[in-house]
Order: structure tokens, then C-alpha cells, then sequence
């Protein structure tokens, strides 16, 4: 185990290359499957970054399993739970194992270039506490997807306002469309879904402060508008938002059936490999107010590396070789998702084999994340799943329903301080 003066020494300016003085060391990484069953899974991507970085530091051995998006964070809490935790895990979280002392700061661990490389809004995400713990590792972005076929028979233009979207979902609506636009606000993914709306609308997940401000008179005045002027107005289709999950929402969009859809960039790997590709156009998702840019909601992977084993050199070793820019791209272009790394961005952004995943580049740097930083947000992220849908039923209530998730919130907070 690495002495104290070691991690401070570390924690000064990177790892830098801590290869050399390490013998025999073997690191255990728990990593998330991007794969399917058309897109070959993870492995091989760990398996050809391991076999490289072996070559080049002889003394450390890296062991990675990989799990699907889930089971990846039930394993890391049982491996915690049982005091044995891995080196590095790759997961959706950080801050509750940040809170209790378990991981390294990102200045224990990697050089000044790679900690300067990561674009801004990522490392804000990644602070708690003003200490940087977790490491963004992919990302992406949403943009609102419409049916370029439908619209021109319907003869619409994207829509760049709520009032746009309204209308041209009543136009398609007019026409038979099934979903005219597709709500996905089922217990899946509804934070995601209802954070781009909140956003739309002037609001959030947390104001000015950070603190939660979930129950804000901008938040409320959203879902009544959804509850009113879309959902209420047969304009989301046969089934109903709180039962409608992220992944049906996006099928329907691929198979035609849906008019508009918010999404994430995979979905042009869908659309490319389905049997009659539908004709896209992927724009900003629009806004309350004509002329104000709604900001896009982003989500990164996070890498949290333990201090159970006390390997702070050979954690920054692999993962400063691990955030090299032909790494980052090579796993990101596979899975249309984006890096999260300037250099990267910009790598990728210069080759046109990575088009479709533009316009999420460009998005990137201004997307707002969720507050993963707080050690209270996965519990209150299940809780917006499990009860936010309800909030834009005919019969429901966007006051009492935020106000509900509001309560709660703040009870957390108030419990973790």
C-alpha cells in the first residue's frame, strides 16, 4: 500500500507514468457493456486497450469483468458491501461512495493534461464537495428526432417552440400518425425525459444554489403544459406516458410509428440497422420561448477509483493511457456515444465516419448533467422514475407530485448532512 506522502505526492501533479516502480500488480476493473446483440460486446474493446497497455507497463495486470448498464452497479455495492472492492469500476454513479471517504480524487490520480483535457461542465458534474472523484468517461446528449418523411407530407418544419411542437403533433395526429410525439415518461428513464422538459420551461432539477428545487413554479407551470396542451390533447399516443418506457418510445420512432422523439444519439445505431431506416433530422429540442436556446441534458458513465487496495499509482498509470484520444474515440464511434475529453471531441469531429454523432458534439459542452454529485441523487433519480408520470395524467397533479418528489428530496439532504 502506497504511504501517505506517496498519495500526497501524487495528489501534486498526476501519476504521470507510475509504471515503473510497480511490480506485480494486478487491478481489478468493473466495466459497463455497451454491446447488443448486433454490436459486439465491450470485451473485445477492454481486451485490446488491456493487451496494449500491458505491453507497455509489464508490471501491472489489469482483470476486467463486464456487466450489462445495471448489473455493473449491483456488483460494485456487493463487492463494497463485502470490504473487497475493485481498483476502478465504470458505472453510472459516484458521489455515494465519494461521501464515505472511499475513492480518490482525480488529483491522486492523473496527470495535469488528462485532469485539463475533460470539458468543463463534465468535471463540474463529477465535483462534490469541491473535489473532482468522479471521471466522466462517455457521454451523451439529446436532441429532439423527427420523422423527416412524415413531416414533409404533412408539410412541417422541425418545430424550434413548445407551440411548434403542439402543432405539428396535432398535424400528425391529423394524419393517423401513432405517436405524434412519444412521451417516454415510464419508470425506465423518466428523469431523463422530464429534466429536457424542466429545462425547456426555465427550470431544473436544482436552482441557483444547488439545491434541490424540484418543486420550483417553473417546473409546475411545465407539467401543466404537457398535461394540458399534450398529453390531455391525444397527442402522445395509444399508451399512456407513465407507462411508456424510454426503450418502446425509441422503437416506435425507429419503426416509423412515431412522429418526434427526445433521445439520445443512440439511436442513429437503431435507425441504421433496422430493415427500412427512417428518414431523420436530429435538431435542438425546442423551448417555452421562441429565441431561447434550451440548454440539451447530458449523462456521462463515471469512473470511481477505490482506495481499498491503495494502488493510487497504477490506477493513474492505466487510466492517464486509458483517456489517450485513440482510446476514447475507437469505444465512443462503436456505441454512438461521445468523449469526453476536448482532444477527443475534436478528433472526432474532424472525421466524417463520425457525422451523426456532430451535432451531439456540439451539444456536449453546454449540456446540463444531473446533480450526480450529490450522495442523495440515486435515491431521488428512483424516486422521479417511479411517480413523475403520474404528475401529467388527465387527473393529475404536477404541484403535488413534484411537491411530493420535493419533500423527499430535501428529507435526504437533510438526513446526509
Amino acid at each position: 500500500m502506497l504511504s501517505l506522502g506517496s498519495v500526497l505526492a501524487l495528489g501534486g501533479c498526476g501519476s504521470g507514468d507510475a509504471g515503473a516502480g510497480s511490480d506485480g500488480v494486478t487491478l481489478t476493473v468493473v466495466a459497463t457493456n455497451y454491446g447488443d446483440g448486433v454490436v459486439k460486446n465491450s470485451e473485445s474493446y477492454w481486451n485490446g486497450v488491456n493487451t496494449a497497455f500491458e505491453a507497455a507497463h509489464p508490471g501491472i495486470r489489469l482483470d476486467v469483468s463486464v456487466y450489462d448498464p445495471g448489473e455493473a452497479e449491483a456488483q460494485v455495492a456487493k463487492m463494497v458491501a463485502a470490504g473487497n472492492p475493485p481498483d476502478i469500476a465504470q458505472i453510472s454513479g459516484y458521489a455515494d461512495y465519494a461521501a464515505k471517504g472511499e475513492l480518490y480524487a482525480a488529483d491522486d490520480l492523473l496527470s495535469i493534461r488528462v485532469q485539463g483535457n475533460f470539458l468543463p461542465n463534465l468535471v463540474d458534474a463529477g465535483t462534490t464537495g469541491r473535489t473532482q472523484y468522479g471521471l466522466p468517461f462517455l457521454a451523451s446528449t439529446r436532441l429532439l428526432y423527427v420523422n423527416k418523411t412524415l413531416f414533409a407530407e404533412a408539410g412541417l418544419q422541425p418545430p424550434t417552440t413548445w407551440a411548434e411542437l403542439r402543432s405539428a403533433a396535432k398535424a400528425l395526429d391529423e394524419r393517423g400518425v401513432k405517436y405524434p410525439y412519444a412521451l417516454p415518461l415510464g419508470p425506465e428513464e423518466a428523469q431523463a425525459e422530464t429534466l429536457q422538459w424542466l429545462l425547456g420551461g426555465g427550470g431544473g432539477y436544482t436552482g441557483d444554489t444547488g439545491a434541490y428545487d424540484i418543486a420550483s413554479a417553473d417546473n409546475v407551470s411545465t407539467l401543466t403544459w404537457l398535461r394540458d396542451r399534450l398529453v390531455g390533447e391525444g397527442l402522445t399516443g395509444p399508451v399512456s406516458p407513465d407507462r411508456l418506457n424510454r426503450k418502446a418510445a425509441l422503437k416506435a420512432f425507429v419503426d416509423g410509428e412515431a412522429g418526434m422523439v427526445s433521445a439520445p444519439g443512440a439511436l442513429v445505431r437503431e435507425i441504421a440497422r433496422s430493415v427500412e431506416p427512417v428518414a431523420y433530422e436530429a435538431v435542438p429540442m425546442p423551448g417555452r420561448t421562441a429565441g431561447v436556446k434550451t440548454a440539451t441534458v447530458g449523462t456521462s458513465d463515471w469512473i470511481a477509483a477505490f482506495r481499498h487496495g491503495g494502488h493510487a499509482a497504477e490506477i493513474g498509470t492505466y487510466l492517464n493511457f486509458l483517456y489517450e484520444d485513440k482510446n476514447t474515440v475507437d469505444l465512443a464511434g462503436t456505441y454512438q456515444l461521445l468523449p469526453v475529453t476536448s482532444s477527443a471531441a475534436t478528433s472526432m469531429r474532424a472525421n466524417k465516419t463520425y457525422e451523426a454523432l456532430w451535432d451531439g458534439l456540439d451539444a456536449l459542452g453546454t449540456a446540463q448533467l444531473f446533480p450526480v454529485g450529490k450522495p442523495t441523487w440515486t435515491a431521488v433519480s428512483r424516486n422521479i422514475q417511479e411517480t413523475v408520470g403520474g404528475a401529467v395524467l388527465k387527473r393529475g397533479s404536477p404541484e403535488e407530485v413534484l411537491g411530493a418528489i420535493q419533500g423527499k428530496a430535501t428529507a435526504a439532504e437533510a438526513a446526509s448532512d
